[in-house]
């Protein structure tokens, strides 16, 4: 059975946020998802509907401490608990591919599917009173009329850093499926049992030794060409120019 899914590479993403402003753009245009509304994200109480998000952490300890950033969306579960408490049948699961999609025309926003989604990927849309959730670009990737290489998710082909990677993680001869076996690719939170379709791929710990000795400039031009002061009579358009 195939299960398209996403997989992530946790030491190359740099928390640039474009995979989640390419799934805001692209989600919002297309028909899969309908508008992601975002009146007032910046208020004291944001309303906002996104698909996928990034967190960031500082792990360690001073001085010995790291930025992690994790993007998290819906995860497309091979047994997702957000369809069988949908009382309207509107979250299902798809035989074809394993996307995890919600019928908009099902759905009545009783948000059961939020409360039995372990990861906090499902999200209510105030505007359309429906839940909403990443749908793998499911409009693109199943677009025969476009070329091959753009069947991906917006935010798989906005990433810069190509941190992210989509196909089928049952294959044994995709991509994804040689990221997760050498690399040493994880499920999130499984322990829970659903059996996340997504995958992340672990940071590597990489230190950095500097010598005292390489701390210090030797070759400081202020030292060198000895300009201690600053002489107005040396001013440039630099310090009059209204650049």
């Amino acid at each position: 059975m195939t299960q398209l899914a996403l997989v992530i590479d946790l030491n190359v993403c740099v928390g640039c946020h474009a995979c989640v402003t390419s799934c805001k753009e692209w989600n919002t245009s297309s028909d899969a998802a309908g508008p992601m509304t975002d009146m007032n994200p910046y208020t004291n109480d944001p309303t906002g509907t996104f698909f996928n998000r990034v967190q960031t952490f500082e792990v360690g300890t001073y001085p010995k401490i790291d930025t992690v950033h994790f993007p998290k969306s819906c995860l497309h579960c091979e047994d997702p608990p957000c369809v069988p408490v949908c009382p309207t049948g509107a979250s299902y699961k798809r035989k074809e591919d394993g996307i995890v999609l919600v019928d908009y025309d099902k759905c009545i926003g009783c948000k059961y599917c939020s409360w039995a989604c372990p990861y906090g990927a499902r999200e209510f849309d105030e505007q359309q009173k429906v839940m909403k959730k990443c749908t793998l670009c499911v409009d693109r990737v199943t677009d025969e009329t476009l070329p091959e290489k753009e069947r991906l998710p917006a935010c798989v082909m906005a990433c810069p850093a190509h941190a992210r990677f989509f196909g089928d993680v049952h294959d044994p001869e995709s991509k994804v499926s040689s990221l997760i076996r050498e690399q040493g690719g994880y499920q999130l939170m499984p322990e829970w049992g659903t059996n996340p379709g997504n995958h992340y791929l672990p940071r590597k710990k990489i230190e950095m030794y500097i010598h005292e000795d390489e701390l210090k400039r030797e070759d400081n031009p202020l030292t060198k060409e000895d300009i201690t002061e600053y002489d107005e009579d040396d001013a440039t358009m630099d310090d009059f120019g209204g650049w």
